[in-house]
């Protein structure tokens, strides 16, 4: 058997990971002096790594210590940092891409690692004891996002800290994993603009039509006439010219296609912006009951404002999640507290305060337009694991919610919750004239005009991605 014991190794590169922990050991008797390789080693199976393929225990201060990685997970855009990412190697095999739909995705479903850490509020992460060698696989995950680099070289010893570029999701789909969504619009919310890439993040190349490559898929739902008969178009059509198209294409409508529960089964997460009205007509008992099974079975929904409908008027028990009246009052513009009873309430303050997030002067307080005060309480007793983000306090009287969650199926166990729905009871991504974020009209993404994002926006993405991920229990 042939050993390298130059300055470079101690270790045998091509059989570390069939020696014996002895034998491994034995090379601390070797020579002393700065040579990282000089230690006691911890032969690991890292799926893809070739060279010393171990981890060095007893890295001397002088040389850093123990190898540990560091960066900062980020959303597609690389702008905003991602709270409670999964950051790892892997250990065995690498991850294989996840499937697309409803699953049961809980964060006490273990991760293989040969070492594992989860990001703070402001996106930061250390990885500590890291296997060294080369060709090491790093997987960033925030449920089905997913991205796999793939790290040159590790050394024994010290420190690597990654670039910005290297740990942010995914803008596409050949740089790793986009949970697919189906994206409703409406005549008063344009949550399709928000995704793109001068907000999230997302290239324009992820957005098609159902029958499309694209991991966002549009559908065209209801504008309205307000009462100064001013018409407030939804988004439904593709521009013309986007995406290579040479004429304008309509959006399939989202009026019946919503009725059955294996069509919104076709994606990992439902995202409706709001229509100006409740459009009754349009939500039919089998589409109520089709919502109701997509998140029992794992699936996750956002909903704005007046789709409200699928809860008060939803199917038992998802009707009494919470109460709704729309004689409430409130100001627009406003501002809105963030709750902080719980950890994650913690989190998006501190989160909405860091210096390049910068969406709030003052701890736990951000403004908003578009405000609507249509939530009167949330039933915590019957929905377990819901929770109010944020809410406006007026001087006098109940507080009212603007954002809250919840997990399915309602009245479950905690343990046994797979899906879960965002509601907000404001316009999120809205101009001042209805779904296009100027009023120009009915075209994606033509009407997508706003450059920066707003502290709600902000406060949108936060929560888009905590959607996103595994469900815990307790809620924290």
């Amino acid at each position: 058997m042939s050993f390298r014991t130059t300055s470079s190794r101690c270790v045998p590169l091509s059989l570390v990971l069939s020696l014996p922990l002895a034998l491994l050991s034995a090379c601390s008797s070797g020579t002393v002096g700065p040579d990282p390789y000089v230690g006691n080693f911890t032969p690991v199976k890292v799926p893809g790594c070739t060279g010393v393929c171990a981890v060095r225990t007893d890295c001397p201060v002088e040389l850093g210590g123990n190898m540990k990685i560091r960066g900062t997970v980020n959303i597609p855009a690389g702008n905003l940092p991602v709270y409670n990412a999964r950051v790892y190697i892997p250990l065995d095999v690498v991850p294989a891409k996840p499937m697309t739909g409803p699953v049961c995705d809980r964060c006490s479903n273990s991760v293989i690692a040969a070492a594992l850490a989860t990001t703070s509020a402001d996106g930061s992460f250390e990885l500590s004891d890291v296997p060294a060698g080369e060709n090491i696989p790093l997987v960033i995950s925030v449920g089905k996002w997913q991205r796999i680099i793939t790290l040159p070289k590790v050394e024994p010893c010290g420190s690597l800290n990654l670039s910005a570029d290297q740990t942010r999701l995914p803008r596409n789909q050949s740089e790793g994993n986009i949970p697919k969504i189906a994206l409703t619009t409406g005549g008063a919310d344009a949550m399709e603009c928000l995704l793109r890439k001068n907000k999230l993040g997302l290239d324009d190349s992820e957005f098609t039509l159902p029958d499309g490559t694209g991991r966002v898929n549009l559908y065209a739902g209801g504008g309205y006439t307000d009462t100064m008969s001013m018409a407030h178009p939804s988004t439904s059509k593709l521009s013309a010219g986007f995406n290579g198209g040479a004429a304008a294409v309509s959006l399939p409508s989202v009026n019946p296609w919503w009725d059955q529960e294996p069509n919104l089964s076709k994606y990992d997460i439902v995202v409706m912006s709001c229509e100006g009205a409740p459009s009754a007509s349009m939500k039919s008992a089998s589409a109520k009951a089709a919502i109701k099974s997509y998140l029992d079975k794992g699936g996750r929904v956002f909903a704005s404002h007046y789709h409200s409908e699928w809860l008060r008027q939803g199917v038992a028990p998802l009707n009494t999640v919470a109460m709704f009246n729309a004689t409430l009052t409130g100001p627009d513009p406003g501002e809105a507290t963030i709750d902080e009873s719980f950890d994650k309430g913690k989190a998006l303050a501190d989160w909405l305060q860091l210096p390049n997030v910068a969406a709030s002067a003052k701890r736990g307080v951000i403004p908003i337009t578009q405000a609507r005060y249509t939530v009167q309480s949330i039933n915590t007793t019957q929905a377990v694991n819901a929770r109010r983000w944020a809410y406006y306090k007026p001087a006098t009287g109940n507080e009212l919610t603007q954002y809250f969650s919840f997990d399915a199926p309602v009245g479950a166990m905690p343990n046994q919750q797979c899906g879960q729905m965002v509601y907000t009871d404001l316009h999120v991504s809205a101009g001042t004239n209805g779904a296009t974020e100027d009023g120009a009209g009915p075209d994606f993404p033509s009407g997508c005009k706003s450059g920066s994002l707003s502290p709600q926006e902000k406060a949108l993405i936060f929560m888009l991605f905590d959607l996103s991920n595994c469900l815990s229990t307790p809620i924290g």
